[in-house]
């Protein structure tokens, strides 16, 4: 052993350093009393290395080889460490010898393998650093660190926000700070988010919904800004690294270790806040691609176990769009993806999970459709992941679309593409949509009634991080996403948006009219619907991306939130502030069960333009709710009138007592478009109310 080695030795361990049997589980890095407990995966490898690092060293300061009679169990891989505390970085190299079927096998023991199970990762402390800024390259260059999860919770607590309840908003970490016009201390962190709490709690979000924030490959974008020639990013983080550790970047200082504790600090301060934090999580696909991309942990352990996999050529099946697809349903994946979800729950304290692409998780061993999907189930029944949110995106990158037949047993809710279609089209002004408006409205019971389901099962939304903004929809009728260096073929190309009769920016005050009223239009809808509302963040601003549908490569101002349209569109966040605060104070808007399943009189009645007469034609595009109150809440009427001319709407009768107030109507200018709850201003003997072209109003009956 040289001096160096020596001393990189010795400043490794503290006290005693010893290397014992260990034990085959939990898998990853356990630290105990007496050292720190290393476990890991591997059926097909004969040899495993376990590889430890003094922080900040680039060479390994000692090799293990772990002895296949002592320090293994079964596939197991395993040996207990003493001397060595929290801190210490390691990772594994994995060989197979002889290899017979190197078409199917990646193993190459030059390279030093992540554990899949690692809740830290070191290398990526810096943002971008696909520049050699990282001290240690990229993905070949990274190594598990082993994190002290010891927290001070306080009192806090889960929420269980019920879902019916709940009001979700859909936000970017990076993005939701990252510009200068946030004005918090700490921007494109989870400590900015934290600073931008009271805006959250302001417009009354029960929940956030963040998009990837465990460890990601942001540098694998190979395009370039045509106008800039800056490389562009993989912004979102759709492109997981680690399924266990949040994104080092993400944090204000301390890299890996300092993430988890500001992460856990984050969701401590939402919970204080009364707000949820629900996690956007990536399981069907990693950041190793397909036959081309960087082996950095999964397939250099075991290959076969951890993708789909052409059984003849090895070619990757790529139902993910992203060059891989992860064995979901294979038991080693499946038991460390629920690993994961309970660790998210159990150390970190979140309150749910959207999944991405989440019909890949119902795929078998050759990607067939399974009818049972063991992995959705295990999800469904855990006792650990009871009280947690489950929210499917029901499809995948291959048309595989579950949009109301996704396998729940009753858990699992849905990002509903339906709705957000389907009011799109109402709104713009598409013939048929009034029978597809009513369903909507109504919970979707098409879709979700008779599977163990409710209403709070549909997840609705208008817009998503996926696609145009709220304020490009009514902007834009075709994709503009020459940015993106791809020549504007990357993103959806039917959007089914409307530009209000000029593309882009407008200086029409004609048009700029109607697309704030439209904006308010689809904002009614959601908000007022049965079922669990999801905003983008930003929407309720105004922010657009010039057209762009598709910003995932944009770390820059056409992917950040600018703050300044927080004064400058205020009429339109109160808008928002007052439709959630009307949405709490009245308990017939989140229904528990759907109108057909209630007992006792029927709660709900559909009029048209004359009362008790809905038009479910092919050219009618109006549409009246009136949901009765009875005893326990007041009545509500909406009215839609998608129609390019007023309508006169004849109003039900209220009971004895109740008079018709306005609460909303889109076609008046603020403040008088939205009024505070309880404040309404009374119609005193109104037998008809006139609902302006393209417009809707909400009345409500007190």
């Amino acid at each position: 052993m040289s001096d160096a080695e020596a001393q990189r030795l010795l400043r490794l361990v503290e006290g005693d350093f010893s290397v014992r049997r260990g034990h085959p589980l939990p898998l990853g890095a356990t630290p105990r009393r007496d050292g720190v407990n290393f476990a890991v995966f591997s059926r097909h490898a004969t040899a495993v290395t376990l590889v430890l690092f003094v922080p900040g060293d680039r060479e390994a300061a000692i090799e293990i080889p772990l002895d296949p009679r002592y320090n293994r169990t079964g596939d197991v891989w395993h040996a207990l460490i003493g001397g060595i505390d929290p801190g210490i970085e390691y990772g594994y190299r994995a060989d197979r010898s002889p290899n017979f079927e190197s078409r199917i096998h990646r193993f190459d023991v030059t390279q030093i393998l992540l554990d899949p199970y690692g809740t830290g990762v070191a290398g990526l402390e810096a943002w971008g650093s696909a520049d050699g800024a990282s001290p240690f390259g990229r993905l070949g260059g990274l190594r598990s660190l082993v994190v002290d999860e010891e927290f001070d919770w306080g009192h806090e607590h889960p929420l269980n926000t019920p879902l019916p309840d709940s009001i979700i908003y859909e936000a970017h970490v990076r993005g939701f700070t990252r510009s200068e016009t946030s004005r918090v201390a700490h921007p494109g962190t989870f400590r900015g988010l934290v600073e931008k709490i009271p805006y959250l709690k302001d417009l009354g979000v029960t929940a956030v919904e963040l998009m990837p924030i465990t460890e990601f490959e942001e540098c694998d974008n190979r395009h370039r800004h045509p106008a800039t020639g800056e490389p562009l990013r993989n912004f979102w983080g759709y492109q997981p690294i680690s399924f266990f550790a949040p994104k080092a970047s993400y944090a204000r200082d301390g890299g890996s270790v300092g993430a988890v504790q500001e992460f856990k600090a984050t969701v401590k301060a939402f919970h204080e806040a009364g707000i949820e934090v629900i996690l956007d999580m990536v399981f069907n696909h990693s950041a190793e691609g397909d036959e081309r991309g960087q082996t950095f942990c999964f397939r250099g352990f075991d290959n076969e176990t951890y993708y789909l996999l052409e059984p003849d050529s090895g070619r990757y099946l790529n139902y993910s769009g992203c060059g891989n697809t992860l064995n979901c349903n294979h038991p080693v994946v499946r038991e460390m993806i629920l690993a994961a979800l309970r660790y998210w729950v159990t150390e970190m304290h979140v309150d749910g999970f959207r999944f991405d692409l989440a019909s890949i998780l119902g795929r078998g061993r050759d990607g067939s459709v399974l009818p049972n999907p063991p992995l959705l189930e295990v999800i469904a029944a855990d006792p650990v992941l009871a009280h947690t949110k489950l929210i499917a995106e029901a499809w995948d990158a291959a048309g595989l679309y579950q949009v109301g037949s996704f396998p729940s047993w009753g858990r699992w809710a849905e990002w509903n593409g339906r709705f957000r279609d389907e009011i799109r089209r109402f709104v713009k002004g598409d013939p048929g949509m009034v029978p597809l408006l009513a369903k909507r409205l109504a919970g979707s019971p098409d879709l979700y009634r008779g599977d163990g389901r409710a209403p709070y099962h549909s997840i609705n939304f208008i817009t998503s991080h996926d696609g145009f903004t709220l304020a490009d929809l009514v902007r834009y009728n075709e994709k503009h996403n020459e940015a993106n260096g791809e020549g504007n073929t990357d993103g959806h190309n039917d959007n089914l948006s409307w530009n209000c009769g000029q593309e882009g920016a407008s200086h029409s005050p004609e048009v700029n009219a109607l697309r704030r009223r439209q904006v308010r239009n689809l904002a009614t809808l959601l908000l007022l619907s049965q079922g669990v509302p999801m905003i983008l963040a930003g929407d309720e601003m105004g922010r657009t991306q010039a057209g762009n549908n598709n910003a995932y490569c944009h770390d820059n101002p056409l992917g950040w939130l600018d703050w300044r349209l927080e004064e400058q569109n205020a009429d339109l966040v109160r808008f928002f502030r007052l439709l959630i605060r009307f949405r709490k104070a009245h308990a017939s808007l989140r229904r528990r069960f759907f109108f057909e399943d209630e007992v006792g009189p029927p709660r709900v009645a559909w009029h048209g333009v004359k009362r008790g007469q809905p038009d479910w034609g092919w050219e009618s595009r109006c549409l009246a709710m009136h949901l009765l109150g009875g005893k326990s809440d007041d009545d509500l009427y909406l009215a839609a009138n998608a129609f390019w001319e007023p309508q006169e709407f004849e109003l039900p009768t209220l009971p004895a007592g109740r008079t018709w107030r306005r609460s909303v109507d889109t076609s008046l200018d603020p403040p008088e478009d939205i009024q505070e709850p309880g404040t309404e201003a009374a119609l005193p003997r109104a037998t008809t109310f006139r609902v302006g072209p393209r417009s809707v109003v909400v009345l409500v009956g007190r």
